[in-house]
């Protein structure tokens, strides 16, 4: 688990790639989204997975036979109650590479908006209506901006 206010850390390799950043890289983007969000005292487990094992959690949870770039699966405690665990992400490794290489974008800067977008889906945040995606993908912009990488969505 990586505990958002020490940012001390669990992080989940279960991918061979070299091109995973490096853990300390993880732990300075969470620690800078936490100051930037209403993200509290919550402890996260980031799984840095391969296309099998995202493949096989998104056919599970949402019903798609196919891999994506980042799974979000919120802790299940009442709305009223602040949890102590916020909950896991799921990160795809070979196709944040692809879309990071398709996309044109610095990987770095790719790694960090998967991780940002990740952690607004564990804070309820989502895209399934052009409002949500919009407010969504604001609040995106301006933690990536926040933290020096440009505007994810950009061309």
């Amino acid at each position: 688990m990586i505990n958002a206010a020490d940012s001390s850390g669990y992080l989940q390799f279960a991918s061979e790639s070299l091109c995973i950043p490096a853990e300390k890289e993880f732990i300075k983007w969470i620690k800078k989204i936490t100051q930037l969000t209403e993200i509290k005292q919550n402890n996260i487990t980031i799984r840095l997975v391969d296309e099998a094992e995202s493949q096989a959690l998104n056919k599970q949870f949402r019903g798609k036979d196919r891999p994506t770039n980042v799974l979000s699966f919120p802790s299940e405690v009442p709305r009223d109650i602040e949890p102590d665990y916020l909950g896991d992400i799921v990160i795809c490794v070979p196709v944040v590479e692809q879309e990071a290489r398709d996309q044109n974008k610095v990987l770095n800067a790719h790694w960090a908006h998967m991780l940002v977008h990740g952690l607004l889906h564990l804070k309820g945040y989502d895209h399934l209506n052009t409002r949500e995606a919009e407010e969504m993908e604001s609040r995106e912009k301006q933690i990536m901006q926040a933290m020096g990488f440009p505007d994810p969505y950009s061309d």
